[in-house]
């Protein structure tokens, strides 16, 4: 990991790869180190430069525990990608989506295609109510037993289909034990705090940057439906949808997931910069 210091706090991130830069965004509380188990290996052998990042609110990056907003990412994307040499196509999942949606509203110089994953335009009241819910466990100090936290974010980010193999189903619930195990970072409730209660269909008409929305047919926070609104919102944006896989699909199904991006990142474009 390096780090860099832009909008004067501390940015981690990882840079691999040979080629044109990708930029990869992830959600709510992860670490940019997810991207590495099945996305980085296979942009990489596409021909791409790969970078990842720990956005601000994750350790070892500024933890920002005072308060985290939606702009603050934008811009510290915006900063890395300069710093890293523009453009960049930009990648971004859940709450990494919404940042490359207002990337590519605002610095459409420094975004070359953006691809959003389990993305939506407008709030939705499972993953508001969500994200209300882990806030007050948080700010009332209440951890939930890690079997049962586990068991919870299965059943919320995964398929059905995944989890009738009961093989599949153990595999997910211990890694989701282990991690519901650690103490929530103060940065981490702060990512939880922010807004998304604005409704930013209209606005995404301005976008001219090539874009792929990716649905995940079975996502229950981000359903297909609010992908689908944000593709139709944007001018000739292409839409995917990948089915048997929810909130997760990019390590539920990784190799259909990058199939399709690699496949969008690598062709020609009619209305490419």
């Amino acid at each position: 990991m390096s780090i860099a210091i832009l909008n004067g706090i501390r940015l981690s991130y990882h840079v691999i790869g040979e080629g044109p830069l990708v930029l990869l965004i992830m959600g709510s509380g992860s670490p940019g180190r997810v991207w590495r188990t099945h996305q980085v290996p296979a942009l990489v052998q596409a021909g791409f430069r790969v970078a990842t990042v720990d956005n601000r609110g994750i350790a070892p990056s500024e933890e920002s525990a005072e308060g985290i907003t939606l702009d603050d990412l934008v811009a510290d994307s915006a900063a890395l990608i300069e710093y890293l040499g523009a453009p960049a196509h930009v990648v971004g999942t859940s709450l990494g989506a919404l940042v490359v949606q207002e990337l590519a509203l605002r610095r459409p110089e420094l975004t070359t295609r953006a691809v959003m994953m389990a993305t939506a335009g407008r709030p939705h009241p499972m993953l508001l109510a969500h994200n209300a819910g882990e806030l007050a466990l948080h700010d009332r100090d209440i951890r939930l037993p890690p079997e049962y936290a586990a068991t919870i974010k299965a059943t919320l980010n995964l398929s059905p289909r995944t989890l009738e193999d009961p093989e599949a189903a153990r595999h997910w619930l211990d890694m989701f034990e282990f991690s519901a195990s650690a103490t929530a970072a103060p940065g981490v409730r702060a990512q939880l705090g922010i807004d998304y209660s604005r409704n930013r269909l209209a606005d995404y008409a301005r976008i001219t940057v090539p874009s792929l929305v990716i649905g995940f047919t079975d996502d229950q926070l981000a359903p297909p439906k609010y992908c689908q609104e944000v593709a139709a919102a944007i001018p000739g944006a292409r839409y995917a949808e990948i089915d048997r896989c929810g909130h997760l699909g990019y390590l539920e199904r990784p190799e259909e997931v990058n199939r399709v991006i690699i496949d969008f990142l690598s062709s020609r474009c009619h209305h490419d910069h």
